[in-house]
């Protein structure tokens, strides 16, 4: 999994399922999956992007705050007046079918046929968790990089399974394209060094991680390195920044000249390019990143009895690999395909990449660097799990300390070269709705063996695959609308296969897909809630684990599972979803949080994230992979099959109700109005669109039962998503046109570009930032009210309901 907008928020702060409906798809559809204990289902995704954040108030008057949260109120009470009434004419379109009593051909009988329950219980019957087992030991056999030999060994094992003649699909083939990567220098690995004035080397940055297993020793583990970085040689002064934020370095700032230092930062809180580019500007030449063992080991540290073979913590010497760009996609060809006659920008053009030296190192090297620092202690916040005090630097070390004077030295050898990389695709053609595509995707390559990230979920949809490519093979089965499977290649660089077949297949993906669902990490470990899994002497499903222990009250459906939103890049579901609008969802089966603290799991991105590990500790017996696939499966078929597509537009319009309440009382809009008369007159009718919403979802289920209205009540299904798209809402987020689930440096869950609109205004009081707060205001009123537009056209369905009756 490649992580863009925000390092690790992902699964540390959201969960959520982009069906792009607060449930993403209907709670009665998840109701039905049964069998794993914590599923979370992961809808638009992001929250702590961070180039920018929220600060203090500073320069502007009471007034100009009273003035800009008075404007702010007034247009965004009227945004969701248009939201609320999404669902005022949701029966336009029309499906032609022969009437009952007419002659028709036997195949026009399928044309109102629904989903097969009797076919969900068969599907899920025939999912083997041995044979998800054997699926992952074949993909991790050898490390399969992007681009490398071993990915072309997991193409080939794709294209083999998906052309099988008895559990194949019907088509299967690779898509090419030639995009740009970075690696480091086999011949000349990266270093860091402390050296003293006469640049004696005092110690040296452990190059590669302790290996404890023999394929941990492979020659093809790469070394690990931060993809991106611009080869340099570069050395100074060390300081401690913290996660690397602006406000940190800010903070850092008062203290310590920075001008000429190297930075080490703790994953977190920034994406990871974000904590190099927030740096440049106050002179820091180079940057360290390490994972703190308070962040991910719950603060153990030995690899005698504690880490990793002991258990599933990241032993000491584990370094947690990443590309370090911002954009998703192939960076030398925004917007276009990187086929190999497609035009290319200089590389100089590119932004959103580290601006200065940057390597990641393990937590055993910034022990040693971090506790022999000196200056002044770093607040409360800033420290981590390490046995001494996290100090600012002097810059530099202790006087006291065997590192005084001395320098820490960058040398980086990292190139980039553009290589052809492959997406494997399989095809299943539908038998109704052949024009009407469900894509179901995860990445294959990984950095090192990509046991979890991404394999498992390779390995889950490989089941899925080969148990619906039987049933299709033996004639028991043909979905109604077809079914799209990729394998993409080079997502750990940035999404880069899903991104580049978006941008090819713009017009038609556009148009005619109805989901995308992603499966990525399938299973993130064992420290799993204690409720019994639905299993052959248990009782509880996956839902009823998910609504006990995560779960809220939605007024519409009373009490249901908790989703998050993926308003952020943390997968491929980043340009379905942000770039193209289409219905996504991300699926996971977790860890209890309540037991552990670590943001993700902790061999993430290292070299001990193989089959070993995986089947150790993160699901022995692969019952939690089986639960996945099971429950994945369950939902591509519905959306495949169902006659009327298992999407909700009131919880779309509860979604973005919750986002207005956030944003009222977060802006303090309402209390800045000062008249309650007018604040009456702008709610209410806020709170006849509801009623009118209400009503329509009553209509909708009388004359649903009509087949003759299937098409149209499906096409605005799904396509509502796409009437929240404006490509000129974001200028300085590549691939982001979502107006409701873009990514959000802010923080704050309510609308992206308003939220970091206001935040900027409320921090500099400048005019000019206030006007943005006004632009994004605009935005969501008019992306918002043109949606309802989509659907409020209720006139055919008045002349077709008075003819019919």
């Amino acid at each position: 999994m490649s992580k863009l907008y925000n390092d690790h928020v992902l699964w540390e702060e959201t969960a959520g399922a982009a069906l792009s409906l607060h449930s993403g798809i209907n709670n009665a559809v998840l109701h039905k999956t049964g069998f794993i204990k914590s599923l979370q289902v992961k809808k638009k995704i992001f929250g702590e992007d961070s180039l920018s954040g929220f600060r203090s108030k500073e320069t502007f008057s009471q007034e100009d705050l009273i003035s800009g949260r008075s404007m702010i109120k007034q247009v965004i009470i009227g945004v969701v007046c248009g939201a609320a009434v999404l669902t005022v004419g949701i029966l336009i379109g029309h499906f032609g079918i022969a009437k009952s009593g007419t002659s028709a051909p036997s195949w026009l009988k399928d044309v109102a046929k629904d989903v097969d329950e009797s076919l969900i219980e068969k599907f899920m019957s025939e999912v083997d968790n041995i044979q998800i087992q054997e699926n992952l030991r074949s993909l991790t056999k050898v490390p399969h990089m992007a681009t490398t030999a071993g990915d072309e060994e997991t193409v080939q094992i794709m294209l083999k399974r998906w052309q099988d003649p008895e559990t194949g699909l019907d088509k299967a083939w690779r898509e090419e394209y030639w995009v740009y990567l970075s690696f480091p220098d086999k011949n000349n690995p990266n270093t860091v060094t402390v050296g003293d004035p006469t640049n004696t080397v005092l110690h040296t940055i452990r190059e590669k991680e302790k290996p404890y297993t023999p394929d941990q020793s492979d020659p093809e583990v790469v070394q690990p390195y931060a993809a991106y970085s611009p080869a340099g040689h570069v050395k100074g002064k060390l300081v401690y920044a913290n996660q690397g934020k602006p406000s940190d370095y800010s903070e850092l700032n008062k203290t310590v000249d920075l001008r000429g230092t190297i930075a080490i930062t703790k994953y977190g809180g920034a994406g990871r390019s974000a904590k190099a580019i927030n740096a440049a500007p106050y002179g820091v030449v180079g940057v360290l990143v390490y994972t703190d063992p308070l962040d991910m080991n719950d603060g153990l540290m030995s690899d005698a009895n504690e880490t990793y073979p002991h258990s599933w913590y990241m032993p000491p010497s584990g370094v947690e690999r990443g590309s370090y760009n911002i954009d998703f996609g192939d960076l030398l060809t925004p917007h276009l395909a990187a086929k190999e006659e497609t035009y290319r920008i200089n590389a100089t053009d590119i932004t959103g990449i580290p601006p200065i030296p940057t390597q990641p190192i393990g937590f055993e090297d910034a022990y040693r660097l971090i506790c022999e620092l000196g200056g002044e202690p770093a607040p409360d916040a800033w420290q981590g799990g390490f046995n001494c005090t996290y100090n600012f630097g002097g810059p530099g070390f202790k006087p006291t300390s065997s590192f005084t004077n001395s320098d820490v030295k960058l040398d980086i050898y990292n190139y980039e070269e553009v290589k052809p990389s492959s997406n494997v695709m399989g095809f299943i053609r539908g038998s109704v709705e052949p024009d009407r595509y469900v894509i179901y995707g995860n990445h294959r390559d990984s950095w090192v063996h990509g046991a979890i990230d991404p394999s498992s979920g390779t390995s889950v949809m490989l089941e899925i695959t080969r148990v619906l490519g039987k049933m299709v093979k033996q004639g028991t089965w043909r979905p109604r609308r077809s079914i799209i499977f990729g394998s993409w290649g080079a997502e750990e660089f940035g999404l880069i296969g899903s991104a580049e077949y978006t941008e090819q297949y713009f017009a038609a993906l556009s148009e005619r897909s109805v989901a995308y669902i992603n499966v990525d990490i399938a299973v993130f470990g064992k420290k799993l809630h204690t409720a019994p899994v639905k299993a052959p002497g248990h009782e509880k499903s996956v839902y009823d684990n998910w609504l006990q222990y995560t779960n809220k009250t939605s007024p519409t459906h009373g009490l249901i599972p908790r989703m998050g939103y993926l308003t952020g890049a943390g997968s491929d579901y980043a340009p379905f979803s942000h770039y193209l609008g289409i219905t996504s969802m991300d699926m996971s089966y977790t860890y209890d949080k309540t037991k552990t603290n670590a943001r993700i799991y902790p061999a993430y991105h290292t070299a001990y994230d193989t089959f070993d590990y995986a089947s150790k500790y993160i699901d022995p017996g692969f019952v939690g992979h089986q639960a996945v696939a099971r429950t994945a499966g369950n939902v591509l078929i519905r959306l495949a099959d169902s006659l009327i597509l298992p999407l909700n537009c009131a919880d779309y319009a509860e979604s973005l109700e919750e986002y207005l309440s956030t944003a009222l009382n977060l802006y303090e809009i309402q209390s800045s109005l000062g008249d309650s008369n007018h604040l009456y007159l702008v709610s209410e009718p806020l709170k006849h669109a509801v009623t009118s919403f209400r009503a329509a979802v009553s209509n909708l289920e009388k004359v649903i039962q009509s087949p003759d209205l299937v098409r149209w009540i499906n096409d605005q299904l799904m396509l509502l998503d796409r009437a929240f798209l404006d490509p000129l809402a974001f200028p300085d987020k590549y691939g982001f046109r979502h107006v409701i689930w873009a990514s959000s440096s802010a923080g704050k869950q309510t609308f992206p570009g308003l939220a970091d609109a206001y935040a900027n205004a409320e921090s500099s009081g400048q005019a000019s930032d206030w006007d943005k707060v006004h632009y994004h205001l605009s935005v969501l009123s008019q992306a918002i009210l043109g949606a309802a537009s989509t659907l409020t056209d209720d006139m055919p369905i008045k002349e077709w309901l008075k003819n019919f009756h």
